[in-house]
């Protein structure tokens, strides 16, 4: 798999925010047939940093209800990495 296509996006969420300014954790949404090798490989190559911990999660499908159409959200893996001390990505640093 190309290391592109294994990361999606980051998570920003309140507690993914938490964890990043004081455990040194990023939370990120990755490629669903991506193992924990492939994501260190992307991370590292794509951000220049060096990890420590990689761990994965699938997160389940959810419902969705528009009107009277009951839908579903399609199923998702996140990896929370930790990266080594004095490291860091920034998702926005111009903000």
């Amino acid at each position: 798999m190309n290391v592109y296509d294994v990361i999606r996006r980051p998570v920003v969420t309140e507690k993914s925010n938490i964890a990043r300014e004081e455990r040194n954790i990023v939370t990120l949404a990755v490629a669903p047939r991506a193992n924990k090798h492939e994501i260190r490989n992307a991370v590292e190559t794509l951000f220049n940093v060096k990890v420590v911990e990689v761990r994965t999660m699938r997160m389940p499908r959810k419902s969705k209800r528009v009107g009277r159409f009951l839908g579903r959200k399609p199923e998702w893996k996140k990896a929370i990495v930790r990266l080594a001390q004095g490291q860091t990505i920034e998702f926005f640093e111009g903000i």
